[in-house]
């Protein structure tokens, strides 16, 4: 990313209050919320693009695959919930549409069966509603890192190597200096296994993880074969991996529409999408899991998602250190 360097007083500054802000926090200057269960927290340096959701995702099914009850408190952001908390799923039902409740948590809520799924502006509300509701679980804080006002057990960080030179925002995307990474229990940085630390990164504290396609699914999630031809449509914050992704499975890609990230597309939008692909002579619509939720689909050609996941070169040492903040009262 090319720096804007007009923009580096502002950056500094803004650089400056954050670290302001978390060192009041840890000094005790500025109280955190507690809950009754244990808190994990996964979260970003920069805004958006980091690979979080799926690592979301696989740390919580990480721990309802263990046998404990596991709730995901999310911002819900892009949805139109007021600021009460609101149940997205209790784990056997979705109770909320990603219209209201955003769309992350309703992909999570749906990929994730036996997994309860809240959404409030403040985590910590969510996290009593739920507490209230269904009883003690193990909390997974989507894109909490940031969130300082609800203690947690554990805090984990999804980086790139760019991330580790980049700048505070407006300057850059980082909601934060580099240096706050002191603070992560654990740093989850995107490269190949076997791949050389960036400079700066502790390995005790670092591990690697990439994404995989696990394939094609329909919006229902029935199994599809991946389309030779594929007009791809889009609104999430790097699009280009997505299309990185196809390419490395040698799909085709025959056109696109991309979109901002959360983007709600309009009826209009997907008939042109529909009309774009067919006059590219596309076999299938190509999204995401993120975007198939803010989708109504009726077109053809048919709409498939194309699915990731999270692989972590260490999968036994992450277990190991999820598990034990899980455990922790």
């Amino acid at each position: 990313m090319t720096r804007r360097l007009w923009l580096a007083p502002a950056g500094a500054a803004f650089g400056a209050a954050s670290a302001l802000r978390a060192r009041l926090y840890a000094r005790g200057t500025l109280r955190r919320q507690t809950l009754g269960g244990p808190v994990i927290s996964i979260g970003n340096l920069a805004v958006g693009g980091r690979g979080k959701t799926p690592l979301v995702a696989h740390i919580a099914a990480l721990v309802r695959d263990s046998g404990r009850r596991v709730a995901i408190l999310s911002r819900g952001y892009g949805g139109t919930a007021p600021e009460a908390p609101l149940l997205v799923s209790d784990g056997q039902a979705m109770l909320a549409t990603a219209d209201v409740a955003g769309d992350e948590p309703v992909m999570m809520a749906r990929a994730l069966p036996g997994v309860v799924v809240a959404v409030a502006k403040r985590r910590a509300d969510a996290g009593r509603m739920v507490e209230s509701r269904i009883g003690r679980c193990v909390f997974v804080l989507d894109d909490g890192f940031q969130h300082l006002a609800l203690a947690r057990n554990l805090d984990i960080v999804a980086v790139d190597a760019d991330d580790l030179s980049g700048r505070p925002m407006p300057e850059g995307i980082l909601r934060e200096r580099p240096a706050a990474l002191a603070r992560a229990d654990l740093v989850l940085i995107s490269a190949r296994n076997g791949s050389p630390l960036p400079a700066g990164l502790d390995p005790a504290r670092t591990l690697r993880w990439h994404r995989r396609s696990v394939g094609f699914y329909s919006p229902g999630g029935q199994p599809r074969p991946m389309p030779p031809r594929a007009f791809v449509i889009a609104g999430i914050a790097a699009p280009e991996r997505l299309l990185a992704d196809l390419s490395a499975l040698r799909c085709r890609v025959v056109g696109q529409a991309l979109y901002r990230d959360h983007h709600r597309f309009s009826a209009a939008e997907l008939e042109d999408a529909a009309r774009a692909a067919r006059a590219a002579g596309a076999d299938a619509v190509v999204t995401t899991d993120k975007d198939a939720v803010r989708m109504s689909w009726t077109a053809a050609p048919p709409l498939v998602v194309h699915r990731i996941e999270a692989v972590l070169e260490d999968e036994g040492r992450l277990r190991e250190i999820v598990l034990r903040a899980a455990g922790r009262a």
